[in-house]
């Protein structure tokens, strides 16, 4: 890592704290955005994102990431941040008071918000190169589908030089991982066997099937490695949420019924092994490629 690097990672860290107000949610919960804004910042940290840089953010959601990466390039980078949903998707706070927020500061600027586009869609497009980077962090689980995810990183791949990729490590380090685990299972079972949402986990996909997808859509992967997701709370979030859908008739009832049994008896394994709160989050992993 070169001196230039370690000084801007630095500066990431120092800004955690005005990162974090910059986020409407943190009126809500302040202590876990700073956890979330914290972890962003350590993956941003890993790559190689140089002030000045345009990046193409794909899944922004309520902008965790985005206010992380705004901040790294700068006054004179610029983050497009795109997400299929409508601005008023979300809760406690949605994904349009969210981007009100940030836009209002001082990263604002640096921010341009694309609610409601998909990528997909023939009238999105961007000129060659026109992008130094672009990121899919911890959005990949929203695809309907891997043809669909395919066809997104085929889609963008001549808009940016590189890609940077994080999502949830499906192989647990150790067992008290296995109810997130289980819980993300569960939730891609139902989604697979025609029971579709609109939750987190719609397709869970493993690191090495993202690597066996990314030569099929023009990247090849040049750099994989674990990041440490401790004191993040997504397990509990997606245990919670995965009890919620097994307790939903009307969503299991268009489940064929041998899967509609599979799906009932892993949800009594899940509440056997999870804990009231506090359950260890899988890791993540993150994946580099040009």
């Amino acid at each position: 890592m070169s001196t230039k690097d370690l000084v801007t990672h630095s500066h990431l860290r120092a800004k955690l704290p005005s990162l974090v107000s910059s986020m409407a949610a943190a009126d809500h919960s302040p202590d876990i955005q700073l956890s979330q804004t914290r972890h962003r910042a350590t993956l941003v940290e890993s790559w190689h994102i140089e002030p000045g840089s345009t990046v193409l953010e794909l899944g922004c959601g309520q902008g965790d990431m985005t206010a992380v990466l705004a901040e790294a390039v700068g006054p004179k980078g610029h983050v497009v941040a795109v997400d299929v949903a409508e601005p008023s998707y979300g809760a406690p706070v949605t994904l349009g008071e969210s981007a009100a927020r940030l836009t209002a500061g001082p990263l604002g600027p640096r921010i341009d918000f694309r609610f409601g586009t998909d990528v997909l869609d023939p009238s999105v497009d961007f000129p060659e190169r026109a992008f130094d980077h672009v990121v899919l962090a911890h959005c990949s689980w929203y695809f309907t589908s891997l043809g669909q995810l395919q066809d997104t990183l085929a889609r963008v791949r001549a808009w940016a030089r590189r890609l940077w990729f994080t999502e949830w490590d499906l192989t647990p380090a150790s067992g008290d991982q296995l109810a997130h685990l289980l819980a993300v299972l569960i939730q891609g079972q139902i989604e697979a066997a025609g029971s579709r949402g609109q939750g987190n986990v719609r397709t869970p996909l493993s690191r090495e099937g993202l690597l066996r997808l990314l030569p099929e859509s023009g990247w090849t992967a040049d750099g994989s490695r674990s990041v440490d997701t401790e004191g993040l709370q997504d397990g509990d979030w997606e245990i919670a949420a995965c009890l919620d859908l097994a307790g939903t008739g009307e969503r299991l009832a268009v489940l064929p019924e041998p899967v509609r049994q599979l799906v009932l008896s892993q949800a009594d394994v899940l509440r056997a092994i999870a804990k009231p709160y506090g359950n260890r989050a899988l890791a993540a992993y993150s994946v580099a490629a040009r």
